[in-house]
């Protein structure tokens, strides 16, 4: 594992535990009515469109929405799109409080997407042209709760794709290495392989591949999805199995002491959390004629608890990682493998 890395992710969190012990938010949050574009900017928007009512320079300036956007990867994206779209054809949302941070960068709105009805008005009022659709349980929390996991994920994908093919919008829903069960090879996993996942987690999102290439098939949406694999930042565990690769940066510099969930010798595709922003972006800006396939893997490097842990000791001599492996362990078997 590049030397640079570790140390660029160690600096990040050295950053945010000075803001936040432990990596907890304590926001000044005071209440106050979502940002939302200015009326002069939906004017000289909807002067752009023509009489059949897109866009006549969509791909250049398109007006994107994003759900579930509060989680590790939303205010990274809306970032990367709003410097090159503006800051105002870039609207984050999702069911639960933005920061003051997340409402003063840009438009935020609440929205459920188990409400087919909520999401239309937004595209309808906000004259939405792309659609990132990022709500989901990650595998630990849907195997916890899967009921709720089952609406969330497919409940909630059902909505999204109907919307985008009502109103014909560019879609991307981010899939994972969880989509491959235990019968999938490894080392490399290709493109397009057997996948018989063993997770809600996993499930929904070979549902959502599948659907999504239905509805590009039998409606002609822009159906796009990149298998993410687990993904580095110096956000807090969001319930994911690959998420002892977050809390070891976080304890490497408080407690000194990180317990793990997994094996030491657990092997998992990993990717930092700018190279896979970028590299969506830049996925979603194809044009869709280049396309051989709807849905692609994506990696960077692959590496197990143990061989990191000895990374971080070349900054943080005193980390210790005591190994405790649970549920998780059997999930990340199942991930255990390399994508080509």
């Amino acid at each position: 594992m590049k030397m640079n890395v570790i140390a660029g992710q160690l600096k990040r969190a050295v950053s945010l535990g000075t803001k936040f012990p432990l990596g907890k938010q304590l926001s000044t949050y005071r209440p106050k009515v979502p940002v939302r574009p200015k009326k002069e900017v939906l004017t000289a928007m909807s002067s752009k469109r023509s009489s059949h009512g897109y866009y006549r320079d969509v791909e250049s300036r398109p007006r994107i929405l994003i759900t579930g956007s509060l989680g590790q990867l939303g205010p990274g994206l809306a970032r990367i799109f709003r410097e090159k779209y503006g800051r105002d054809n870039v609207i984050m949302s999702d069911i639960n409080k933005a920061s003051e941070s997340v409402l003063e960068s840009g438009p935020f709105l609440f929205a459920d997407v188990l409400d087919i009805r909520s999401l239309r008005e937004i595209c309808v009022n906000y004259e939405i042209d792309w659609l990132v659709h990022l709500s989901a349980l990650l595998s630990a929390v849907g195997e916890a709760n899967v009921p709720l996991a089952m609406q969330v994920n497919i409940e909630g994908l059902h909505n999204v794709l109907e919307v985008a093919r009502m109103y014909k919008l560019k879609l991307f829903i981010p899939s994972t290495i969880g989509a491959f069960g235990p019968d999938s090879p490894r080392n490399p996993t290709p493109d397009m392989t057997i996948q018989r996942p063993r997770t809600i987690y996993g499930v929904s999102k070979v549902h959502a591949e599948l659907m999504g290439e239905y509805y590009q098939h039998k409606f002609g949406i822009d159906f796009r999805c990149l298998r993410y694999p687990g993904v580095i930042s110096t956000d807090q565990p969001g319930g994911g199995t690959t998420d002892y690769a977050l809390k070891i940066f976080h304890d490497a510099l408080t407690t000194k002491v990180h317990m793990c969930f997994l094996k030491p010798d657990t092997r998992l595709p990993m990717m930092y959390i700018d190279d896979l922003l970028t590299a969506t972006c830049e996925f979603m800006q194809v044009p869709e004629s280049r396309l051989s396939m709807r849905t692609y893997n994506i990696g960077a490097v692959d590496f197990t608890p143990d061989e990191l842990a000895h990374e971080i000791r070349k900054f943080v001599p005193e980390l210790e990682v005591v190994y405790k492996p649970d549920h998780r362990q059997a999930i990340a078997y199942v991930k255990h493998k390399t994508f080509g």
